[in-house]
Formats: structure tokens, C-alpha cells, sequence
């Protein structure tokens, strides 16, 4: 994999905003080898997202920031710098489902997702052994009613002690706490078995057969306050009829859930997800 830099701004929508950046890359000699740009005209927004190659630029992510920073100044720019070449540390969080842990661990070990799976944390200690073949640390944490605060408190303990970027709730059946989500705002994501904003909550496969539904999906998303209403980075559909039974619709929904959960996280460790108000920008 060619060692890049990744460039994510969001900013006011404004004339002159790609030709400043591309200037200012273009004096310290920075080859570009990918280029996204989108202007949502409804909320006058701008995004932009460039990949340059690393050693085409004379100095490090520090230096860079130090340089850019008064353009981002003039422009109001939300923006971030990182580097391809350092993978971002993820936890993964799970219960007793495995398919997505597993569908993970094997992207993972396959070197198809660019990332350091540094913990596997649980509510239960099913899916132990499977995790711990992959040489990975498994923590067993049990959350009830009378325990809960403790509990999370250990979790984000575990958190701070991994240094971790990104947290995935590859199938967790638990909430998780609002300070908790606050404080790893847009680095917490999950899936969620129902195509949102349709069938949020509890046993969503169950609430789409009462309804009779055609089509059944997952949704990845981060993880916010409010109970599966975060933004959205990855959705997908399977279709199903009248034959098709409960069990059938969680067979199938396994599936769908794996390939939208791998395809989600692969787009925000890429840093190609941008998030303003309760909405995505996705760059492909």
C-alpha cells in the first residue's frame, strides 16, 4: 500500500477554497493521487478529501499542520492530517453473536483492513476462545442493572489503556452510557440490524416480520445519545417475501450485517467519512 497523506476539511461553501489548498500543496511539491470534493448546496457546506503521496512532501504531519493552519484559519476549516502508514488502534465490543467479530478478525488477519485490532471486549465470555486464537486480548466485563456503572467505568478504563481510536460494536447488546458516547464522539461505531431510521431498537427482525416488510437491511452508524439515530456511514438491503420466517430473516440479515459493518469501518479508518449536523459526507 503507497504511504499517504490524508487531507479531510469541511468548511462555509466559498470560491477559492480548492485552488488555496492546491496551491499550497502544489509549493511543497505534493502529488495528489486522489481528489474528492462535494458542495452541498442546502447547508452551504464544502468537503474536501485529498490523498498525497507522503515522501513528495520535504516534512512530517506536524510541519504540515504548522503550514496549513493559516489557511485553515481563513477559510473556518474543520480539517484533519493523517498518515496511511500508521493504523488506527480499534477495540472491538460484541456479546454472544459472532458473526461480525469473526467477519472482522478475518478481514483483519487477511490484511484487508488497515488496522491494529488491539482488544476484544464482552459483556459475556462466549466468543473467548475465537479471539484469543487470533492472539488478541480478551476482556470479559459483565453488565447488569446494578453493576452498570461500574462496569463502563472498567470498559473506559480499557479504552484509555489501548489508547484506542476507533470502537466497533460488532453486535453489542448494550447501550452505552451518554458521557461515554460524548466522549469518543464520531470514533464509537456500530451496526445495527434494520435498514434506520426504520425498526430502531430491540429485536428489529422481529418488528419488520410483524410489518411484512419486502426488504430488510443493516445500517452502520456512530454511535451518539440518542439510540441508534447517529449518522449514518453504511447501509445495504437484501430482499425477502411472505415465506420468509423470522429465523430465515436473521440468516439472511447476517450477512448483510457483515458486509455493511467491514465496508463502514473500512471508510472511516480511511478517513473518508465527514460528519456535519447528524448527517455523512462519504467519499469512495
Amino acid at each position: 500500500m503507497e504511504h499517504t497523506y490524508r487531507l479531510v476539511i469541511s468548511c462555509p461553501d466559498g470560491v477559492g477554497i480548492v485552488a488555496k489548498v492546491s496551491n499550497f500543496l502544489s509549493t511543497y511539491n505534493g502529488w495528489i493521487t486522489e481528489a474528492s470534493h462535494h458542495s452541498d448546496t442546502h447547508s452551504g457546506w464544502f468537503f474536501m478529501r485529498h490523498e498525497i503521496k507522503a515522501n513528495s512532501i520535504p516534512f512530517g504531519l506536524e510541519q504540515f499542520r504548522a503550514a496549513f493552519a493559516p489557511i485553515a484559519r481563513e477559510f473556518n476549516m474543520n480539517w484533519r492530517i493523517t498518515d496511511s502508514a500508521q493504523p488506527k488502534k480499534v477495540v472491538l465490543m460484541c456479546s454472544k453473536e459472532s458473526h461480525c467479530v469473526a467477519d472482522l478478525l478475518h478481514r483483519w488477519q487477511s490484511k484487508e483492513l488497515n488496522v491494529e485490532i488491539v482488544a476484544v471486549v464482552s459483556n459475556h465470555d462466549d466468543l473467548r476462545r475465537m479471539v484469543e486464537w487470533h492472539d488478541i486480548p480478551y476482556h470479559h466485563v459483565p453488565v447488569s442493572k446494578d453493576n452498570r456503572e461500574e462496569a463502563f467505568a472498567h470498559i473506559e478504563d480499557l479504552f484509555e489503556q489501548y489508547q484506542v481510536d476507533v470502537v466497533v460494536l460488532a453486535r453489542y447488546m448494550q447501550v452505552l452510557p451518554p458521557e461515554l458516547c460524548a466522549k469518543y464522539a464520531g470514533k464509537v461505531i456500530n451496526i445495527h440490524h434494520s435498514f434506520l431510521p426504520s425498526f430502531a431498537g430491540a429485536r428489529p427482525y422481529h418488528q419488520a416480520y410483524s410489518r411484512g416488510v419486502k426488504l430488510i437491511g443493516a445500517t452502520c452508524h456512530y454511535v451518539t445519545q440518542d439510540l441508534d439515530e447517529g449518522p449514518i456511514i453504511e447501509q445495504s438491503v437484501i430482499r425477502i417475501t411472505h415465506r420468509d420466517t423470522t429465523d430465515d430473516m436473521v440468516r439472511l440479515g447476517k450477512d448483510v450485517e457483515k458486509s455493511v459493518l467491514a465496508r463502514g469501518l473500512r471508510s472511516h479508518i480511511e478517513d473518508r467519512v465527514i460528519t456535519h449536523e447528524n448527517k455523512t459526507v462519504v467519499f469512495d
